[in-house]
């Protein structure tokens, strides 16, 4: 389960103006694999159900949460509904609900 301060809940259409870090947020590579699967099943159920997913994640101005429909995964980036774009180093947690 992801958690987080309220204060730190952002909003899809603001992540375009946190600038992010080069290192990835994650050390295990265990944990590096579970999150992309879990990237995979939250842009499978926002493709097929429009399942909202939580994300949390680092960037320079601190840590975040934005719950939103995950479209696309590639490999160095994830892709939320409104062209919002997050690099996947930078993501700590996926939940979906």
């Amino acid at each position: 389960m992801i958690t987080t301060p309220k204060s730190n809940v952002i909003e899809k259409e603001n992540i375009h103006q946190l600038a992010f870090g080069s290192t990835d947020v994650l050390m295990d590579e265990q944990l590096k694999i579970q999150r992309k699967r879990r990237l995979k099943r939250a842009e499978q159920l926002g493709n097929s159900y429009k399942t909202k997913s939580k994300i949390l994640f680092k960037s320079l101005d601190g840590v975040f949460k934005v719950e939103t429909t995950v479209w696309a995964t590639t490999e160095k980036f994830v892709s939320l509904k409104g062209g919002a774009i997050i690099p996947i180093h930078c993501i700590k947690g996926v939940d979906f609900y």
